[in-house]
């Protein structure tokens, strides 16, 4: 697995796709530079006039919800249609699902259009799947990604969406066995938006590789590894946030091999 999963990383770096981002106010910056770092090349686009040209350009779009407003609800959806269309792969991030109506109207309606992927943390994914009236704080998780499984396997069955659950362990879940990725830092949680650069991330990986389960484990594990070996380097959450985009950039085949921790 480790092999297949550098070879994906390898991949990224050679290839460079092209990803579409309908993302939030609050990470642009930092995802567009967690592509750049991994070798992938970001647009921040959402222009709803423009939308199914962009699509068509780029190489797999990413969804993410963090600051809903109408306007970018109908880019979203009309992205989300047009990827569909056009048999390109496409990620979903349900920042904050559970946390307001409108919210998880929107998130219906997404789903509908079949996304490739789906990546939140435990609170997300179990609002997501209805698997209870799990509560949302916020954005931030207030549930452990184990707790989780079971409804990532409900909403993998019924969307077919590979479905990623981050957390102190993360956990992939597809038509295979489940993946566990134990590599991270809790440093990483006090640095906003590295939930959202691993769905940038796992949008980049899509782009390149068939096996759309060992994308987002490849592109989970690249990031959590980044930020494990970030950290020793850094004084806190600052210093961490520069010190893992260098690492994105300049992890080494032996690093990643021999710092990876995973179960499949």
């Amino acid at each position: 697995m480790k092999e297949k999963l550098w070879k994906h990383i390898s991949a990224v770096r050679t290839q460079s796709p092209l990803v579409q981002n309908i993302t939030n106010y609050v990470v642009m910056n930092n995802t567009a530079n967690a592509l750049l770092a991994v070798g992938a090349s970001p647009i921040m686009a959402h222009a709803l006039r423009e939308i199914d040209e962009m699509v068509a350009l780029c190489n797999a779009l990413v969804v993410n919800i963090g600051t809903l407003d109408h306007a970018w609800s109908d880019a979203m959806l009309q992205a989300a249609r047009r990827a569909r269309a056009l048999k390109k792969p496409w990620i979903l991030d349900p920042v904050g699902a559970g946390a307001t109506s409108y919210r998880d109207q929107v998130l219906s309606r997404l789903i509908a259009l079949r996304p490739t992927a789906i990546r939140g943390n435990a609170s997300e994914i179990l609002a997501l799947a209805n698997a209870n009236q799990s509560r949302t704080k916020g954005v931030d998780s207030t549930a452990q990604s184990s707790e989780a499984l079971d409804a990532a396997k409900a909403l993998h069955k019924l969307t077919g969406a590979v479905v990623g659950i981050s957390g102190e362990t993360d956990f992939i879940v597809s038509d295979q066995p489940v993946i566990q990725i134990h590599n991270g830092t809790p440093l990483m949680t006090r640095v906003t938006g590295l939930g959202c650069s691993a769905t940038a991330l796992i949008g980049a990986f899509l782009a390149v590789t068939e096996n759309s389960a060992e994308a987002v484990a490849a592109a989970t594990a690249l990031l959590s590894i980044a930020g494990e070996l970030a950290e020793k380097n850094s004084n806190g959450p600052g210093s961490l946030q520069m010190n893992l985009l260098d690492k994105l950039y300049n992890l080494t085949e032996d690093e990643f091999k021999n710092t990876l921790r995973i179960e499949a």
